[in-house]
């Protein structure tokens, strides 16, 4: 028995009027005071190893604009900038409201049912990466059951707890520039110097292979730059092992050059995100202060 007679603020499976002028008003404040991001699904280029939570080939391959609203207006949450013993470490943590019913409308993917822990979101205002961490449906900015909890549950917002993201090799490709543009510089370069007496020019972000067809490539990688004097092609996203005496194909281009010698031992500039070239740093000043002649230092044999 309602508490009520005459007025049931709280129906049983059903949706409202009341309910959905709440949730389009809820839409409208959020497209007023929020900001446009982008939200990119992941998906797998291998099986998921479920035992560990590992998925060792995540891609992002498609990115929806969506308007979300920021729940922590003062900055960002977190541990912050701090100094550990392996550097300097950045924890900056937001979470952003998004409406359930825009979400639905913009993804139109079936199996999206939900933004999921581990998709990205990419923020242009301040021109970051972003990992859902978790999925909170039950916020207190999400309007609490506002009047009653209607068909499906009728909650109008998630609220997605995020920490910024930590590249490592991703592959993040969606074909919107300004997020291709982002994440371009810090993938890790290898370096193949090619023979005199190719043909035609590589062009940046084509496809370079080698072996057969592109479909059957014993190796293939996009490439970063190209420069025809010294003949260095700079390539990123490696897939399988390039060989020297080789002949390197542009899948956009048709170049074709032989590969003279193959080098990811070059030293670049990776300032995006981290310096993931410092495991050369670290061999080469190891090498001063640690013996690596010896097999067997802890035992006594």
């Amino acid at each position: 028995m309602p508490t009520n007679l005459y007025f049931n603020n709280f129906p049983n499976d059903q949706v409202t009027s009341e309910q959905l002028l709440v949730e389009d008003l809820v839409i409208e404040a959020m497209q007023m005071h929020g900001m446009d991001v982008y939200y990119l699904p992941r998906s797998s280029g291998d099986s998921v190893d479920m035992l560990y939570g590992e998925d060792t080939l995540k891609q992002y391959t498609v990115a929806y604009p969506l308007e979300m609203y920021l729940e922590d207006v003062t900055g960002m949450e977190g541990e912050g900038d701090f100094m550990s013993k392996f550097g300097l470490e950045i924890r900056d943590e937001m979470t952003l409201l998004v409406s359930r019913k825009r979400f639905r409308y913009t993804t139109g993917a079936s199996n999206l049912i939900r933004p999921r822990e581990g998709d990205l979101i990419y923020v242009p205002l301040v021109q970051n990466f972003f990992e859902i961490t978790f999925v909170e449906h039950e916020n207190g900015q999400a309007m609490y059951y506002t009047l009653g909890r209607g068909r499906g549950g009728n909650v109008y917002v998630y609220a997605l707890k995020m920490k910024q993201f930590v590249f490592s090799e991703e592959y993040i490709v969606t074909g919107i520039d300004e997020i291709d543009g982002q994440i371009r510089d810090a993938y890790k370069r290898e370096r193949i110097t090619v023979a005199v007496g190719g043909i035609r020019t590589f062009v940046q972000d084509e496809i370079v292979y080698q072996g057969g067809s592109l479909a059957t490539a014993n190796a293939k990688a996009t490439v970063y730059s190209w420069n025809s004097t010294t003949r260095n092609l700079d390539i990123v996203r490696v897939m399988g092992t390039f060989a020297n005496t080789t002949l390197l194909i542009g899948a956009t281009s048709n170049a074709r050059w032989t590969a003279a010698t193959v080098s990811s031992d070059t030293a670049f500039d990776n300032n995006q995100f981290e310096d993931i070239t410092d495991n050369t740093l670290i061999e080469t000043e190891s090498d001063a202060i640690i013996d690596f002649s010896e097999h067997n230092p802890f035992g006594e044999a």
